[in-house]
């Protein structure tokens, strides 16, 4: 088991930053690859972005890539996304996920935060 907290969410406007955190807690991290996916309303939840806990291989959507990142801190277990340059079709409810295993872009995740919303303003 693991138990996965986000926070850092909150109002921008575009062009602005903001960076959210994902406090892991549980079950060993060796194998662990964390995700963060978002969600808008009426739409299906997309891949952001992805670590694996170890190594610190990422992957990225086509549509962050440059502009956000992705990172972990063995030390406190808890994982980063850093969002930049933040447009308006990046408002969503935004996931963190964790996996025992490769990463995956679609939402084959074992375990779930509970969300934080992203609203980027015009």
């Amino acid at each position: 088991q693991v138990q996965l907290v986000e926070s850092g969410g909150g109002l921008v406007q575009a062009g602005g930053s903001l960076r959210l955190s994902c406090a892991a807690s549980g079950r060993t991290f060796v194998g662990l690859t964390m995700g963060w996916f978002r969600q808008a309303p009426g739409k299906e939840r997309e891949f952001v972005a992805a670590i694996t806990w170890s190594t610190g291989s990422t992957k990225y959507a086509d549509s962050v890539k440059g502009r956000f990142t992705i990172s972990r801190d063995n030390a406190k277990n808890t994982g980063y996304l850093q969002m930049n340059n933040l447009k308006p079709e990046d408002t969503a409810v935004y996931y963190c996920a964790s996996r025992y295993g490769t990463v995956r872009t679609d939402p084959d995740y074992t375990y779930w935060g509970q969300g934080t919303q992203v609203t980027v303003s015009s």
